[in-house]
């Protein structure tokens, strides 16, 4: 009896040690490496990056055209340059273009000459944004879209070069439905402080499907393209419509900036889908937030706003604990995914798919 207590107590402590090392737990948080692909650092203070080297967190720092035009992209891409020469070993950047002047006969070239010297300065992608698609047109008044042949040459040359395009390409569907039916609470503060980004307010505007549509046929006319779908490539409601793409597209990835309150919601409604998702594409997710550095928090605001959405997105991929988030307004569980799964997310995928070596 003795001998079989004996194995019981064994077992269970072998059972409970294989447990602890097929998960991370919360005080794991900040001795595992991990990286946030998707930050805006507008400012040359050095608080973001600190934030993120005692979190053991890299950083990809992202430019962008808004509305300025080159200004735009120039502004953007020299502050996250200063923060790269400060920190050569926790950022990396991803530059942007302008198309602002798409119909300039001379457009290609200045692109083409732009983001080689980006490339040449070890940028590892670049970034368009949803302006193409939603707000820029062209001199004849049509909007620019991303499957216009004149993007043709500027993809092939990011290709050739081993470079990632990351889009944002489009809005969360949520943009094109009223308040009352947005099923994220960080989406409805976003478009009443934006409603010139708000389709439901815009019917003469291109449909969610269009755009995506648009997205998914420049995809087709480039199939050996590395890209990564920013905000979980516009189809954040829906893992059963990015599992479409993903096997539709085998060189797409997704990021998750800004969308954890469409994961926290389809969770809700069906964990063990967002689970299996996560597990079956786990080569294809990179972890992601949009935290942004733009001088207009204090040093302890800042630090407290990143320490908030890192740790709440660690609990939620490391643990199965029952959690509230201000971004939805009912409880969820946590998926617990096995640490090989958490690294790839966190990690590795952003060494792939940027061909890094942090």
């Amino acid at each position: 009896m003795k001998k079989y207590l004996s194995f019981i107590i064994a077992l269970t402590i072998f059972v409970s040690c294989t447990e602890d090392n097929a998960y991370y737990s919360m005080e794991d948080y900040t001795r595992v490496k991990k990286t946030d692909v998707h930050i805006h650092i507008m400012s040359d203070r050095p608080y973001f990056v600190e934030k993120a080297k005692a979190d053991n967190f890299h950083l990809v720092n992202v430019a962008l055209e808004i509305n300025k035009g080159w200004d735009d992209v120039y502004i953007k891409y020299n502050y996250g340059k200063i923060q790269q020469e400060q920190n050569p070993e926790t950022v990396d950047l991803v530059t942007s273009f302008a198309v602002s002047d798409f119909d300039d006969p001379v457009w290609e070239e200045k692109v083409i000459s732009w983001l080689d010297s980006c490339f040449d300065e070890g940028a590892v992608g670049v970034k368009v944004w949803k302006n193409i698609g939603m707000v820029s047109r062209d001199t004849t008044g049509n909007l620019i879209a991303i499957d216009d042949a004149r993007f043709d040459p500027i993809i092939a040359h990011i290709q050739k070069r081993g470079k990632t395009l990351m889009g944002h390409l489009g809005e969360p569907k949520n943009c094109w439905l009223p308040f009352d039916e947005m099923t994220t609470n960080n989406d409805r503060s976003y478009f009443k402080k934006h409603p010139e980004y708000h389709m439901y307010l815009h019917p003469e505007m291109p449909s969610h499907e269009d755009i995506v549509a648009s997205r998914d046929r420049m995809l087709e006319k480039h199939p050996d393209l590395r890209f990564l779908g920013a905000h979980m490539g516009s189809l954040e409601y829906s893992v059963d419509e990015l599992a479409e793409r993903f096997e539709k597209f085998p060189n797409m990835a997704i990021g998750l900036a800004a969308r954890m309150g469409q994961v926290f919601y389809q969770t809700v409604e069906d964990r063990e889908k967002v689970r299996d998702f996560f597990i079956k594409y786990q080569d294809r997710i990179l972890y992601a937030t949009d935290l942004a550095d733009n001088d207009n928090m204090s040093k302890e605001d800042l630090e407290a706003n990143m320490e908030s959405a890192w740790k709440r997105d660690w609990e939620y991929f490391v643990t199965d604990n029952v959690m509230e988030s201000d971004l939805i307004n009912s409880s969820f569980q946590g998926i617990k995914l096995p640490k090989q799964v958490v690294d790839k997310i966190f990690y590795k995928n952003a060494n792939t798919w940027f061909a890094m070596n942090p």
